[in-house]
């Protein structure tokens, strides 16, 4: 499966803020696994493995051997907090799954091809949502989920229930949830604009010869 990764942690860290500003300061970062009934274990990684187990295609989606201490565990990167500032991995959870059994994640949307018909009325394609949540299987779980914009038109909208999923996921949200939209551009606004000119127009006209 491409989208998996093996990661190696160490369990029984020292708890509390400084511990932890000192295992930063290391270059680990704090951490803990739960799930499926286990004993919660706390633990930390070294922050570049994180990086390069994370880096595939499933981003924080990517199916984790997490391997602690001798024991090995499936997993996912259920959150990930971040420093306020430096926007650094300050703390990981590790969510332990099987391999079998359905869960929720945010898989990031992807818009493929070129609107040329909202292109040419001077108009564009907006994303209303960056993600989609999905139910599926780990064995089902896609990176991405990629929607075709090439035959849209101005006005145009692709909304949930609309949108083909990968075989094994299903979609969370209203059906009617607007996902993708085009919208009408500059020649739009010009063809609406100009009878409204000729109207203003027309009066200006009367006035003048009123005054004559």
């Amino acid at each position: 499966m491409s989208n998996t990764a093996t990661l190696s942690a160490e369990a029984g860290r020292v708890t509390g803020s400084p511990a932890s500003r000192r295992l930063r300061a290391a270059d680990r970062i704090p951490g803990i696994l739960y799930g499926h009934g286990m004993t919660p274990v706390v633990l930390s990684v070294a922050r570049s493995d994180l990086r390069v187990a994370l880096s595939g295609p499933a981003g924080q989606n990517t199916i984790l051997t997490l391997s602690v201490d001798g024991s090995s565990y499936n997993a996912v990167v259920k959150e990930m907090q971040r420093h306020p500032v430096r926007r650094t991995v300050a703390h990981v959870d590790f969510l332990r799954i099987n391999m079998s059994e359905e869960l929720t994640i945010s898989v990031p949307v992807v818009l493929a091809g070129e609107a040329k018909a909202v292109l040419a009325d001077g108009g564009l394609v907006d994303a209303s949502s960056d993600t989609i949540d999905i139910v599926t299987t780990p064995a089902n779980m896609p990176s991405e989920i990629t929607i075709d914009i090439t035959n849209m038109k101005p006005g145009d909208v692709i909304r949930l229930g609309a949108i083909t999923l990968p075989k094994g996921t299903r979609a969370l949200g209203d059906p009617d949830l607007a996902i993708v939209t085009a919208i009408a551009g500059s020649k739009a606004e010009v063809a609406t604009a100009a009878p409204a000119a000729a109207e203003g127009a027309a009066p200006a006209a009367g006035d003048d010869k009123s005054k004559s």
